[in-house]
């Protein structure tokens, strides 16, 4: 049903929950799946449904994203019910933070920049409209709200997760 809303937008704890269940309890996974949902709040992308793995690798396989195809759709329209896995569980990767606050903090490293020089030599740019930059790096700054929420209300090594070896 369309209108019945799933168990994770009812209950606010619902990530202690998971965080209990295989295979999010151990491994990467959980961490993987925060930063999906902080490339889904980038890319707009409410359409994240299910995530793909590689049985061969069990449960320190990476998620697969495969579907991509609602991303970039509307430039003033921030979902932030994407980013439940983040501001649930407040959980982000080190290098993730680190790669965001760079976005914010070093003079000409705006995320929209970035992927505009990176797609600028594309043979069908421009790729992406100048609303859809700007909301990037809006949204840079709102998931930066959410993890510095998280840090108000969590300690340190409760809230970053320390990847040098992912």
């Amino acid at each position: 049903n369309r209108r019945r809303k799933a168990a994770w937008e009812i209950d606010p704890d619902y990530c202690e929950l998971i965080k209990e269940t295989p295979p999010y309890n151990a491994g990467r996974r959980l961490a993987d799946l925060t930063d999906m949902a902080v490339l889904d709040f980038l890319t707009g992308n409410m359409d994240r449904h299910h995530y793909e793995t590689f049985k061969l690798f069990g449960n320190e396989s990476a998620p697969v994203h495969l579907d991509h195809g609602r991303g970039f759709g509307k430039t003033n329209h921030d979902e932030i019910s994407i980013l439940a896995p983040v501001y649930q569980c407040c959980l982000v990767r080190q290098s993730t933070l680190r790669t965001l606050l760079k976005f914010v903090t070093t003079p000409g490293y705006r995320l929209s920049k970035k992927l505009r020089q990176s797609m600028s030599s594309d043979a069908v740019a421009p790729i992406l409209l100048d609303g859809h930059l700007e909301a990037l790096d809006r949204r840079v700054h709102k998931i930066l709200g959410v993890v510095d929420t998280c840090l108000r209300n969590r300690s340190f090594s409760e809230v970053i997760i320390f990847d040098e070896f992912y």
